[in-house]
């Protein structure tokens, strides 16, 4: 049909008076349910508050843009041959499909919440039995291999051992670099000792890898073939390894720190606690941070032979400073580069302590003496490194976790802690550090975010329809979009994370957004209802309602198919994005898109028939239906 200038705007006008509030109202809880994402701390905090800045500010300009902008432009581009809805054979389609089943639902209205409560129930244990963690571990396209060997390890052992690894490890196809350093670097921010070893493994593409091989595969085949007595296997990536001990102080996954005032009784706590969690199911690269066994050269100066040979402290102590660690007797200048000359005694008058014994001393009765002659030299152990925390002695027992979520793990290794290390002395104490302190925080944090936004969402729908009972009709979608967000993240085996809970708060927004649709339409038909026959039980009968419904229903099919399609499509190529980056978008997306499935079936099938139930309940009660202007 063919519409002249004037009846047109009007048409155009009126339909944007009835879906433009709430368009509007439903793309600002979709704004304000993600808005407590910016409450996240810590490492989840930097992670997700770009994503809530950019999802904030592009909903801010779609909602002011739906109800500005948009009738505008569809009065520019609406124009020409009008068709109905019918004419359209995909929205025919769809309505022949979604007719017979609606009208099933509506005669079996009992069956019908009863399978969605089902669902609710089934999808309930599943979400408890999911396995937690802090965060979806990043793939960085490297590994970080940190061995660590005994604390009195040579210098020339751990050269020996780091060149057997690095020779090891690049004989995988799959390495293309190996870059192994063992101590510190040559600044006073890295407090490494000599016996821990850092490997930087850098892979090829994976497009050359062997056929059917994963990153974890290579890891535990590496770890077979690395198995060096004396040397206890670490496997972690570069950058995480880093955040990890920045934040937390512990270089693995997780670590229990053993607080004290005496490193032999720390150390012994420790090596309680080594051995409760070697049973645990997924602990690995289980070790206790040495912090005992170093070996030290002491010199006990004789302070009365001193005085036989007209000797002082600093004679004998300049002369061994000198000696062994070298000292400083001028610079040299190359171009713009200039370095320190020092000067100390060959390797080979060093090495021993019997070639220590001989270091010669100048005096001035007695001529040239030993050292042996003024003082007594010998090794003695001590702590390779001292830790300390809160003004207490410090130790770790370290692990990762691999083939199983974090949560899990920790949770079994604290009961066999509490079970099995006993005698622990007073004034001595436990404390878990590394991820799971953060998933700790994380998890505290999002125990009040979520409910905020559960609240936030019900405010908005009171005051968008001034009636807390269409405001719970609305808010009854989130349970059943949560059993299909629960559902396929537990097929595809993601464990619960900050990064899960993200996706399941963008749900919320998306499953209400759908729902308010659905709600007008439903209210828009009984207020046709109302305006044809009347508001009064004499003249409505309850096949009117539901002959109302089923219009409000069926005949705005395509409007409610269009708001979940823009969802779904949006979503759906996450799921074969590869690359650095989709191991976190992966887990995000997973909710959102089983919840849309699920919460548009409910919103389809099931809103309907509660609406037709509570609007018989208001007729049967009241003598009358209760209209809902949700237009403004």
């Amino acid at each position: 049909m063919n519409l002249d200038k004037e009846t047109r705007l009007r048409i155009i006008e009126k339909a944007s008076k009835q879906v433009g509030p709430s368009v509007f109202w439903s793309t600002i809880i979709v704004i304000t349910s993600f808005l407590p994402v910016f409450l996240l701390t810590g490492q989840e905090g930097k992670l997700f508050s770009p994503l809530a800045w950019t999802k904030t500010f592009i909903l801010i300009v779609d909602a002011i843009v739906a109800i500005t902008l948009t009738p505008v432009l569809i009065s520019y581009f609406l124009k020409g041959k009008f068709k109905d809805d019918n004419a359209n054979p995909i929205n025919r389609g769809m309505e022949r499909v979604y007719g017979p089943v609606l009208k099933w639902c509506l005669k079996w209205r009992k069956t019908t919440i009863g399978i969605n409560i089902l669902a609710l129930l089934v999808a309930i244990p599943m979400l408890f039995s999911l396995g937690t963690e802090f965060m979806p571990p990043l793939d960085e396209g490297s590994i970080l291999f940190m061995p660590v060997t005994l604390p009195d390890v040579s210098n020339a052992e751990a050269k020996r051992i780091l060149q057997v690894q690095d020779k090891i490890i690049k004989s995988l196809p799959e390495v293309d670099q190996v870059l192994g350093k063992a101590g510190r670097a040559s600044t006073a921010t890295d407090n490494s000792p000599i016996s821990m070893i850092e490997t930087i493994i850098m892979l090829k593409p994976q497009s050359e890898w062997r056929e059917g091989i994963t990153k974890q595969e290579i890891i535990q085949e590496l770890d077979a073939k690395l198995q060096i007595p004396g040397v206890v296997n670490g496997w972690t990536q570069p950058i995480i390894n880093r955040i990890n001990m920045l934040a937390t102080g512990i270089r693995t996954d997780v670590g229990v720190k053993v607080y004290g005032q005496n490193l032999d009784s720390v150390y012994a706590v420790s090596e309680k606690v080594k051995t409760a969690l070697e049973t645990v199911p997924g602990v690995k690269d289980l070790y206790v941070e040495p912090i005992t066994g170093g070996k030290y050269l002491q010199i006990d100066i004789n302070r009365q032979a001193l005085g036989r040979y007209g000797l002082t402290v600093d004679d004998v102590t300049m002369t061994i400073e000198s000696a062994l660690g070298g000292a400083s007797i001028g610079n040299t200048i190359e171009g713009r580069e200039r370095f320190s000359i020092n000067v100390r005694l060959a390797q080979e008058y060093r090495n021993s302590v019997e070639r220590i014994q001989r270091i010669p001393l100048q005096t001035a009765a007695a001529g040239t003496i030993p050292l042996s002659s003024v003082a007594d030299i010998s090794f003695t152990s001590g702590p390779p490194m001292i830790n300390s925390e809160n003004a207490q002695l410090r130790g770790a027992v370290l692990f990762n976790v691999r083939d199983r979520d974090l949560g899990g793990t920790v949770e079994e290794a604290m009961e066999k802690i509490n079970a099995e290390v006993t005698g622990i002395p007073e004034g001595y104490y436990l404390e878990w550090s590394g991820q799971w302190e953060n998933q700790v925080r994380a998890t505290q944090t999002l125990q009040f975010i979520i409910p905020l936004v559960l609240l936030i969402i019900f405010l908005i729908l009171y005051f968008s329809f001034k009636s807390i009972k269409e405001a719970l009709l609305n808010l009854v979608t989130i349970p059943f979009a949560l059993v299909g967000g629960v559902f396929i993240v537990y097929f595809y085996g993601v464990n619960l994370s900050v990064a899960v809970a993200v996706g399941f708060i963008a749900l919320f927004g998306l499953a209400i957004e759908t729902a308010m649709v659905m709600v007008v339409y439903l209210n828009e038909a009984m207020k046709e209802l109302v305006d044809k026959k009347g508001n009064s039980s004499e003249t409505i009968t309850k096949q009117d309602i539901r002959d109302y419904v089923f219009m409000g229903a069926a005949k705005r099919l395509r409007p409610k198919i269009m708001t979940v399609s823009v969802a779904l499509f949006g979503l759906i190529p996450v799921l074969w994005a590869s690359g650095v980056g989709t191991d976190v978008m992966l887990p995000i997306v997973l909710p959102m898109i089983g919840g849309v499935f699920t919460s548009s079936i409910h919103i389809l099938l099931v809103t309907p028939v509660v609406f037709e139930m509570t609007k018989e309940h208001e007729l049967k009660k009241h003598g009358k239906l209760e209209i809902y202007d949700v237009k403004h």
